[in-house]
């Protein structure tokens, strides 16, 4: 789908779902990592993730849409907007538009990394998400020193 296609969609929905006009841009943002799509206040536009059209098909493009039409309406008339606001969520209801998108990446995200610690004395062993400078800790049950166990 080019950005012409997408902006002829918007503003076709605009008119059949919110009988009002869409008269800004709307156009593909490929930076967008986890939302299928956001509004902007300073300019009016609209930005669509473009892993939408990979990940899923084209109602959840349409979903994804009419929410940030939401957004745009109710913006543009003074109204509330934002997620909280009750305006926004009866619209979303009003016009059977979505709360939330699906994810937008199919990956888990990688694991941590678990940095291991263990007491020179007693043997404790310390899980740490962070690195600690093994100098200036002692162990807790103990007070001996603490070595790092590389992994």
């Amino acid at each position: 789908m080019q950005q012409q296609e997408l902006q002829q969609l918007v503003q076709n929905l605009s008119i059949e779902v919110f009988r009002k006009p869409f008269t800004h841009i709307a156009s593909f943002n490929p930076r967008l990592r986890t939302t299928g799509g956001r509004y902007k206040l300073q300019d009016g536009s609209i930005e669509i993730n473009p892993n939408v059209l990979e990940l899923y098909d084209r109602d959840e493009l349409i979903g994804i849409i009419k929410h940030e039409l939401c957004h745009y309406h109710l913006h543009q008339e003074g109204k509330g907007y934002r997620h909280g606001d009750s305006d926004f969520k009866e619209l979303l209801k009003a016009t059977n538009s979505p709360r939330y998108c699906k994810p937008m990446t199919t990956e888990n995200p990688k694991p941590k990394k678990i940095h291991l610690y263990r007491c020179k004395l007693c043997g404790l062993e310390y899980r740490r998400k962070r690195r600690m400078d093994v100098r200036r800790y002692r162990c807790g049950k103990c007070k001996g020193n603490i070595i790092n166990i590389p992994s």
